[in-house]
């Protein structure tokens, strides 16, 4: 399916050659070189994927995310940057975006995370399509597949939506033990070594909104020296 993409890039060159090699894959590809004009580009119009740079002139790459998520979860974020510490990652996935990719990167890298990324909005469009009604519920959380919202002891919980599509991916495996390598495959839709950090970022992120005690969790559970699983202490109902 062709997708509208938006590259947020002041380095020219990178920007040309993502747009060339995306446009291979036959998404429709624009590009803006800074941060401003970017964010402006974003508020006229809603795109399916910004790849976005975190060093930009103008607005900044994590100020830009941030008001993307403001708006909406539809529109996936792949943040660049030249910095490779974990903190600049981790403070792009705090801002919502969904994947992280460091400079210098490999056309083959590019193309499989923005593959991936579109098949999870494939995935997500098609659950929709095929069951609009699809609601879990375990115990006080309750899952709205259409609505893609989460509510716990009646109370809205606000997910990115990454954040989401993990959440649902283990309620509907209760019990299920799973390692970083498969949920990387599983709900990012690809598998590479060092990128691990992303499901740990994502998992804590998940208990701070959705636990009572993030430090003593009561639905997604730490299995040590294997991964993770969602709790069976309560009985889910598909409605």
């Amino acid at each position: 399916m062709q997708r509208d993409i938006l590259i947020i890039e002041d380095d020219k060159d990178i920007a040309n050659l993502e747009r060339m090699h995306l446009a291979e894959l036959s998404h429709k590809v624009k590009v803006a070189l800074d941060g401003v004009v970017g964010l402006a580009e974003i508020e006229s119009k809603q795109y399916d994927l910004v790849i976005l740079d975190i060093n930009l002139p103008g607005i900044d790459g994590i100020e830009i995310c941030r008001r993307i998520r403001a708006k909406t979860n539809n529109t996936r974020i792949l943040m660049l940057s030249s910095k490779s510490t974990e903190i600049d990652r981790v403070l792009g996935l705090e801002m919502g975006a969904d994947d992280y990719m460091t400079k210098p990167f490999s056309v083959m890298e590019l193309k499989a995370k923005v593959k991936a990324l579109c098949r999870r909005m494939a995935e997500c469009e098609l659950s929709e399509t095929i069951d609009p009604n699809n609601i879990i519920q375990i115990g006080p959380m309750v899952i709205d597949a259409a609505r893609r919202s989460v509510t716990v002891d009646a109370n809205q919980i606000d997910l990115t939506a990454k954040e989401f599509d993990l959440l649902t991916y283990f309620a509907q495996h209760p019990g299920v033990v799973f390692n970083r390598d498969q949920l990387l495959n599983h709900v990012w839709g690809y598998s590479h070594n060092g990128y691990e950090h992303t499901v740990n970022s994502h998992i804590n992120r998940l208990r701070a909104k959705i636990e009572a005690d993030p430090d003593m969790p009561d639905f997604v559970l730490t299995v040590w020296g294997v991964g993770y699983k969602f709790t069976e202490k309560y009985s889910k109902t598909l409605q």
